[in-house]
């Protein structure tokens, strides 16, 4: 028997502080706090856009993103363009996030595709990009997919 066409859900992320992620993730993501829980030991918030679960946030961590332990690699958002890929990176400069790369880059070699690189401030990896027109950079990763490497 074979599985039905899939779809990702929403996407669990532990937090070391919830108010300080909720900020971030609403400035560069544009996401609504559907619903949240700030006080007492289970603090969490739902985050999406119209009405779509999309991130929650569970203030559960006590320490930053560990990126040497199997796990969550990146997590990453499609755009419809590479001008919203532009003003996402304009967004984290604003807020002093320094990109993992120089600025938006192609997923690899010969790729249109591509997008800007970043932690968020418990350093979770994460990547907003567009179908096309991130070709106007070199892929900064030679031999090797551009999201595997930061």
């Amino acid at each position: 028997m074979s599985t039905p066409a899939l779809q990702t859900g929403h996407v669990g992320l532990n937090v070391t502080d919830l108010p300080r992620s909720i900020a971030f993730y609403r400035r560069v993501f544009d996401f609504e706090v559907m619903s949240e829980r700030t006080d007492g030991d289970r603090r969490f918030a739902f985050l999406g856009r119209d009405g779509t679960l999309l991130v929650t946030l569970w203030q559960q961590s006590s320490d930053t993103f560990a990126t040497d332990r199997p796990g969550l690699h990146h997590l990453s958002f499609q755009v419809p363009d590479i001008e919203a890929v532009r003003r996402a990176e304009a967004t984290l400069r604003e807020l002093g996030v320094e990109p993992a790369y120089d600025g938006i880059v192609p997923h690899g070699e010969d790729a249109s595709s591509g997008g800007v690189f970043f932690t968020d401030p418990d350093g979770i990896r994460l990547e907003i990009y567009a179908p096309s027109g991130a070709d106007t950079a070199p892929a900064p990763t030679q031999g090797a997919p551009t999201c595997g490497f930061f």
